[in-house]
């Protein structure tokens, strides 16, 4: 932000020269003038931190929702594991986010490849962040945690969620924020220099940094594991295993909408700021409105789509797969959310849509299982939205949010007429969180599963890891639960079956 500043002994010369009254009004007038003057640029910082704070809010509600999003998506039996994983991805992780992972990510001056300052928060705040940054990013990592939680539900020990949980937030992925939102990364847009391809890779919210992040590492988890048992039959043919409450997964779904706001538009970091000459009605507060409408008209068309797409396919109007079909939607617009324009988002919904319809009938004949879909709709959905931005980034909107580029800017999309040199940097992208996950989190699991820590035993996936884990069902029904302890189908008031 430019600062005005007043100078007595220049002033007193429009007063009169040198004259002591003409001297005594200009130091008057300055003084008064530089006090409105701090206070206004500390009314900026407060504005700016204000909008990031609630944004981390925001984003922080979307535990909640991942929470109940899970719990409705697993069999009754396993509510209370599958909900106290996600409140512990919030409680390791943000320990572990402290003492390393913000470092890792963020600790400037660093190297290209990895952050070494600020371990604990040591020497902070600074003046290029404050406490409010840390929050933020704190919800982004944990939200990576949740997302892999989801595809190993069901048949994982308690005690690797909370190896792999710490491993994610503390090291995996920071090391992936840093490569591509630190000033500092190797193929960052907000590098000042040596931008990767002159370009750098615009994941402006993380549809590769934060979702292909989590949906490939419960990719290695489930392949890892295996499916759970009853998933597929002896022929190999799919079995449906539906989880136990619809409006759980409304609920999650729509306190995810909700958070995703502070997701995409709060990723601007501050809101007080002019694109251009000042006092002009169109600002970052502008750009900020668009990103969330992009980011609203992606999941709109991503669910209306899955809607009809899976009412010509399966002859029914399914609830389960409406919900994830608006997810995915949102996962693939994340990365671009502020450099397309709304046409755009719509038309990213609409392939997202048909993403996740195909990585999930994929997913059936390999027999890979994933309760939640997480890693089709995540690490699935999120490489979409990295190749569509490649594709539909507007010259003008990536030279608003990505600045100091002399001459012609930065490249921009390639059916907007910027050429193939973003797309070339996002294919990279792709390309190396697949490797880096991959091999991380791949071997970590491969460890746990050696070391007999990370699939719990037939007998305590038949009866549910509520009884055999945490002492009782999420449900104070005696008739249901005695049921669920039998290993038997009931029919509950009104008929319907209940899964087991």
């Amino acid at each position: 932000m430019a600062s005005a500043g007043c100078s007595a002994a220049n002033l007193s010369s429009f007063l009169g020269g040198g004259a002591t009254n003409a001297t005594a009004a200009a130091e008057y007038i300055c003084n008064n003038f530089n006090t409105v003057r701090d206070r206004f640029t500390d009314t900026a910082f407060a504005v700016d931190t204000t909008y990031l704070l609630f944004s981390s809010y925001l984003v922080f509600a979307m535990q909640l929702g991942f929470a109940m999003l899970c719990a409705g998506s697993v069999r009754a039996k396993n509510t209370m594991n599958i909900m106290l994983t996600n409140v512990l991805d919030a409680a390791a992780g943000g320990l572990f986010y402290y003492l390393f992972g913000f470092a890792l990510a963020f600790g400037s001056p660093s190297n290209g490849f990895i952050g070494h300052h600020h371990f604990g928060l040591e020497n902070f705040p600074n003046e290029s962040s404050d406490y409010s940054y840390f929050l933020y990013q704190w919800c982004f990592a944990i939200a990576a945690a949740g997302i892999t939680s989801g595809s190993i539900a069901e048949r994982t020990q308690f005690v690797s969620y909370l190896i792999y949980s710490s491993f994610l937030t503390g090291l995996v992925y920071p090391v992936v924020s840093h490569w591509f939102w630190s000033s500092d990364g190797w193929a960052s847009a907000a590098r000042t220099n040596g931008l990767l391809f002159g370009s750098g890779v615009i994941d402006f919210a993380g549809s590769g940094v934060v979702h292909m992040v989590g949906g490939i590492a419960g990719l290695c988890g489930a392949l890892i594991e295996g499916p759970r048992i009853g998933r597929f039959d002896h022929s190999g043919k799919p079995v449906t295993m539906r989880g136990h409450s619809g409006t759980l997964v409304v609920l999650g779904t729509l306190l995810l909408w909700f958070g995703w706001y502070g997701f995409n538009a709060g990723s601007f970091i501050n809101i007080l700021k002019a694109y251009g000459k000042s006092g002009s009605y169109y600002g970052q507060w502008s750009a900020i409105g668009r990103t969330a409408v992009t980011t609203t008209l992606a999941g709109c068309s991503a669910a209306l789509t899955t809607l009809f797409g899976k009412r010509l396919l399966v002859g029914h109007w399914n609830l389960t797969d409406v919900c994830n079909g608006l997810l995915g939607g949102f996962a693939a617009i994340t990365g671009g959310c502020s450099v397309v324009d709304p046409w755009a988002a719509v038309l990213c919904g609409f392939v997202a849509a048909w993403v996740l319809i195909g990585f999930n009938k994929l997913a059936e004949r390999v027999g890979y299982d994933d309760p939640l879909e997480a890693a089709q709709l995540h690490a699935g959905c999120g490489a979409w939205g990295i190749l569509f931005t490649a594709l539909f980034a507007r010259k003008e909107y990536v030279n608003e949010v990505y600045p100091g580029q002399p001459g012609t800017g930065r490249p921009y999309g390639l059916l907007m007429g910027g050429g193939g040199r973003l797309m070339a940097a996002h294919l990279v992208q792709i390309a190396v969180i697949t490797v880096w996950v991959g091999v991380t989190m791949g071997t970590l699991f491969w460890i746990l599963g050696k070391l007999g820590l990370l699939r719990i035993s037939a007998e305590d996936e038949m009866a549910g890891m509520d009884l055999t884990s945490h002492g009782g069902y999420a449900y104070e029904d005696d008739d249901y639960n005695t049921s669920l302890e039998s290993g038997r189908k009931m029919e509950k008031p009104g008929g319907n079956p209940v899964p087991v």
